[in-house]
């Protein structure tokens, strides 16, 4: 029999990708909003790296547990570049993936049992791992009064009525897109380090912020190093698959996730890693400032047609690129969003993601859509929405 721990449900979205898949090769003309997945991929220079590493014929063994050092490296310069902030390369981490950098600062982070509190409505791989991982995960319910993110006073009432041992914050979110102020991210990190609670900060989409460039995303280092930083290359670079994340580390963790890096998966991607030294370039940075300008056009598009789409409240998308809704008066006809979304794949060739798996109480009355795919799908998927509604 299967452990209890991994009982966990599946990832909604991965679920849709499979159907979207499976229709597509039946030759069905489907449109997919469904995953966070940057239409333009990587930038120029990184696929030209690894084109020219794999056709050197070069031999790829391990490399350090944490990454290679050059890496490492050009993260913290990177840190310097974006933030202002000398960071200590032997403080960045290289993982496979971010959903690989979460498993290795949970564990390092929290004991089963351990309350872990997170926005809800959330990025469910969150509650996933820490759920199989034998901690408590604890709601913290973030509707539009409060932007969707969770505040000092609520955190303040959980904690008072039984301890939490760890925060997650996602400043942009998924699936809102919302973020918090600098200010906010202050008081924040400020409550966890006077209460002895361990923030885990998301920034991945760091740098995938509206209006483009003015604010790419403040960083919990910014206040300070207490914080587990978990960052990505998968969405402002645009490089989902090739599975290279990275954490910036507090000194207590640094040695406990070096030998759970070397213990779980020895090394990230080798090939991957050589590759990403290019997206630092300036061209580099430039292409992927420029996939977030369609980003925003594609969004554009989105809040243009709002009344159009004629749903209920929607999340303000200050970041990423998803817009999570409230389907309103669909939800008469359809009952739940798993419904609705059900309905349209099949009916008009649309794939959304039901919010079931961001919000275990709400989901079910909204959807999210992703305009990571560019504006052109953005603009096709309006209208096949519009005439499946009429």
């Amino acid at each position: 029999m299967p452990s209890l721990r991994s009982a966990v449900p599946p990832f909604e979205v991965m679920t849709v990708l499979d159907q979207v898949a499976t229709m597509r090769a039946a030759g069905r003309d489907v449109i997919s909003l469904c995953a966070g997945e940057p239409a333009g991929g990587a930038p120029s220079a990184v696929n030209e790296a690894a084109a020219a590493l794999h056709a050197s014929g070069r031999v790829f063994g391990y490399t350090s547990a944490l990454g290679i050092w050059p890496l490492r490296e050009a993260l913290a310069e990177h840190y310097r570049r974006w933030y202002g902030l000398s960071v200590d390369p032997a403080q960045v981490a290289v993982t496979t993936g971010s959903s690989g950098g979460f498993l290795l600062a949970f564990l390092a982070a929290f004991e089963a049992g351990d309350r872990v509190a997170l926005a809800r409505p959330g990025y469910p791989a969150y509650r996933n791992i820490l759920t199989s991982l034998g901690c408590e995960v604890v709601d913290v319910e973030c509707g539009p009064d409060v932007r969707f993110q969770p505040t000092v006073a609520q955190l303040a009432e959980v904690h008072g009525r039984r301890p939490l041992q760890g925060v997650i914050l996602a400043s942009p979110a998924n699936p809102t897109g919302t973020m918090v102020s600098r200010a906010e991210l202050a008081a924040l990190v400020a409550w966890c380090e006077a209460e002895g609670v361990r923030l885990i900060s998301d920034e991945i989409y760091h740098g995938v912020t509206y209006p483009v460039g003015v604010d790419r995303g403040t960083s919990a280092w910014e206040m300070g190093t207490s914080s587990v930083v978990v960052s990505s290359f998968s969405k402002y670079w645009g490089m989902t698959g090739w599975r290279i994340g990275w954490l910036l580390l507090p000194a207590d963790l640094a040695a406990a996730v070096d030998a759970l890096a070397g213990n779980l998966a020895l090394c990230p991607p080798a090939p991957a890693q050589y590759a990403a030294l290019e997206a630092f370039t300036d061209e580099s940075y430039a292409e992927c400032d420029a996939a977030v300008a369609g980003f925003a056009e594609a969004r554009d598009l989105l809040l243009a047609a709002e009344p159009r789409l004629g749903w209920g409240v929607t999340a303000p998308a200050d970041g990423a690129f998803y817009y999570y809704a409230n389907l309103g008066p669909q939800l008469e006809r359809w009952g739940t969003s798993g419904a609705y979304a059900a309905a349209l794949l099949d009916g008009a060739g649309v794939a959304v993601t039901p919010g079931r798996d961001f919000d275990t109480v709400l989901g079910d009355r909204t959807v999210r859509l992703s305009f990571a795919a560019g504006a052109p799908a953005i603009s096709a998927a309006i209208e096949r929405i519009v005439d499946f509604q009429r």
